[in-house]
């Protein structure tokens, strides 16, 4: 006997499409600027190629909302986005953002696929995957072309297998420390390279928002990067290996907002939610403990930050509900 099985999306396929339809509608009017103000030919073609995942993704979403009766998100629009105001980030800056969206999708992405049960939620998913690895492909190809790709540091190769016979390799608070490993290297070196990207993008949104609560916020999230980023690079320094140059990541002096106070806001709210995933991930990839020890307070701060940046759009009306579990309690009192 065939069994016809269509279940309805379960609560962590609802979160993706949710969250994802946020994304793709925050993307499409962020890259539809950046679209407009490059003029680099090769840029402008990486950030066309952002462009039409986005637009296509919000029409799977959309047609998923649709056959499964659900409200479609409000999300962002034109209403978010003055595709006239004048040139906020440079080229350079606007390659390194394209690339690491494609970075960041991956990560989203890879989450969304193992957090599936549905055929259709898992090819859509799988999808994605593979047209963000695209993404950071071209990117990361121009950015090479241009010279503009920083690679993260070189060590001499080993040259035999060696085993770890002190308790030494751990230390990091007291008496002398071991140099970094290759795995913590690698997530220090790309800790400092987001909160680079984060610090540019902040201070850009600092500039131009009329909002003096908004620009407060915006200005402390801009020194939170800009002290995440010497914390990480004293790491790097202390073994002397090289770390990334900023000199394209800071915006132009222009103060007319491309994009609503709103969509900024929640702009730096995925960016704070990435940023908490990313230092978690890195704990557990550093066994010295004064580095383990750095992320945990960095995330701290993180999270604090991000708790009033919450805070702020609920006080604003800016911050959408997400799909919720019915209150028993309440359906209990009647």
């Amino acid at each position: 006997m065939e069994i016809n099985h269509n279940p309805n999306l379960t609560s962590a396929e609802l979160s993706s499409i949710w969250g994802s339809y946020q994304n793709d509608t925050l993307g499409k009017c962020t890259i539809s600027y950046l679209l407009e103000t490059t003029d680099d030919e090769d840029i402008g073609a990486v950030l066309a190629y952002g462009l039409e995942l986005a637009e296509n993704h919000i029409e799977v979403l959309t047609n998923i909302f649709h056959k499964e009766k659900l409200p479609v998100p409000q999300g962002f629009g034109e209403q978010d986005v003055n595709l006239q105001a004048p040139r906020l980030f440079s080229n350079p800056f606007m390659l390194l953002y394209i690339q690491q969206m494609g970075a960041i999708g991956l990560n989203l992405y890879s989450i969304a696929l193992s957090n599936s049960a549905r055929k259709d939620i898992r090819d859509y998913y799988t999808h994605c995957i593979q047209s963000s690895s695209e993404l950071f492909n071209r990117a990361t190809e121009v950015m090479q072309n241009k010279g503009l790709f920083i690679r993260p540091p070189y060590i001499p190769y080993p040259q035999q297998v060696e085993f770890i016979h002190s308790k030494q390799f751990l230390a990091g608070w007291l008496g002398e420390k071991r140099p970094l490993s290759t795995v913590e290297t690698s997530f220090l070196f790309f800790n400092l390279q987001r909160n680079v990207l984060g610090r540019g993008l902040i201070t850009g949104f600092s500039q131009v928002t009329n909002d003096k609560k908004v620009r407060n916020y915006m200005v402390r999230g801009a020194e939170i990067a800009a002290h995440h980023s010497k914390v990480v690079s004293k790491f790097l320094d202390e073994s002397n290996l090289m770390t990334p140059s900023t000199s394209d990541a800071m915006p132009t002096e222009s103060t007319v907002s491309p994009f609503s106070d709103k969509l900024m806001m929640l702009h730096i709210t995925a960016l704070n939610s990435s940023s908490i995933g990313y230092y978690g991930s890195s704990i557990g990839a550093s066994p010295r403990r004064d580095i383990a020890g750095a992320y945990v307070r960095m995330m701290a701060e993180v999270g604090e930050y991000a708790a009033e940046g919450s805070e702020l759009m609920i006080k604003k009306g800016w911050l959408e509900k997400p799909p919720m579990a019915p209150n028993r309690k309440d359906l209990a009192k009647g």
